[in-house]
């Protein structure tokens, strides 16, 4: 797997968590204007769908925890290699597969890539805090 397929599932991810989010806000909405409109069970499906969304958003940290663990340890290993490279003799420490450079080589391309960007920067993907009081 190459590291643009990796940023293309990301960003797929990340398209899909903004579709659940704008799903769980339009019905909140409609259930807003029903509670007040003088529906009674409108009031206790919506404070049901505020679970669902709590419930999603903590799916969705979960989500973000393992690829940061994932992005954690493909730093880790990275950098081990790079300290091997700097032990090996200068005729087999210059280029190809292991590269040089902090971006470079072994899994330099998934770190440096918009995947491992947004996971160093911590940018998180799924229902926020501010959507989710501003539905409910």
């Amino acid at each position: 797997m190459d590291t643009a397929t990796i940023d293309q599932a990301y960003e797929q991810v990340q398209a899909e968590f903004r579709d659940v989010a704008k799903s769980v806000q339009a019905l909140a909405e409609k259930l807003q204007a029903a509670a007040q409109s003088g529906d009674a069970n409108a009031r206790e499906w919506l404070l049901d769908l505020k679970q669902v969304a709590l419930d999603i958003k903590d799916e969705q940290m979960q989500v973000n925890s393992l690829l940061q663990a994932i992005h954690a340890w493909a730093d880790g290993a990275h950098q081990q290699v790079q300290q091997q490279i700097q032990q090996l003799p200068p005729q087999y420490s210059g280029g190809g597969l292991f590269g040089g450079g902090r971006r470079g080589g072994l899994f330099g391309g998934l770190l440096g890539g918009g995947f491992g960007q947004a996971i160093e920067m911590g940018a998180g993907i799924g229902l926020g805090e501010d959507l989710i009081n501003s539905i409910f």
